[in-house]
């Protein structure tokens, strides 16, 4: 699978990047409950930093902001975990068919991509910023040197008009 599908498929909960329990079982070629079962089965090895349920406001938001372009297998009370970028790592030890190993080192690989995007995207925002602040400097001087030299021309028109006193 592309990473940019995979990309697409991870989200920002809580102010961390997840992925879907749904979304990860079908990369991983196995039903949604089967993970969750596997998930349940180890919980020992997913902390809450790793993995942990939504809420129902979380899932009723999420929800509405993804379009669904399968049925999800779901029962309506059941609200989905989500994967940090550890829990799917330790979802490789859970899950060991050669799909899910596959497919595991190729998430990791989206999660890697988008921090290096993001320390990227970064490192350019902080030039242009400093690219911003000097030249807006630079700008600053070079109006108030106009503006200085429209108010002379000003000035001057206004002496010239002004009636002479005295001889």
């Amino acid at each position: 699978m592309q990473l940019k599908n995979i990309h697409q498929k991870i989200y920002e909960v809580r102010g961390q990047k997840v992925m879907f329990d749904f979304d990860l079982a079908e990369l991983y070629e196995v039903e949604t409950r089967v993970l969750n079962q596997a998930v349940k089965r180890n919980m020992n090895r997913f902390p809450e930093r790793f993995m942990f349920r939504l809420t129902n406001d979380e899932w009723e938001l999420m929800s509405s902001q993804i379009v669904m372009t399968y049925p999800v297998k779901r029962p309506k009370t059941a609200l989905p975990l989500v994967f940090t970028e550890h829990g799917v790592t330790m979802l490789a030890s859970v899950l060991r068919s050669e799909t899910a190993i596959k497919m595991n080192i190729a998430i990791v690989e989206a999660f890697i991509s988008l921090k290096e995007f993001a320390l990227n995207y970064k490192e350019i925002a902080d030039k242009l910023m400093e690219l911003e602040n000097k030249y807006n400097q630079q700008f600053k001087d070079i109006y108030e040197a106009i503006n200085y030299l429209l108010k002379k021309d000003e000035q001057e028109t206004e002496y010239k008009q002004r009636k002479r006193i005295g001889y």
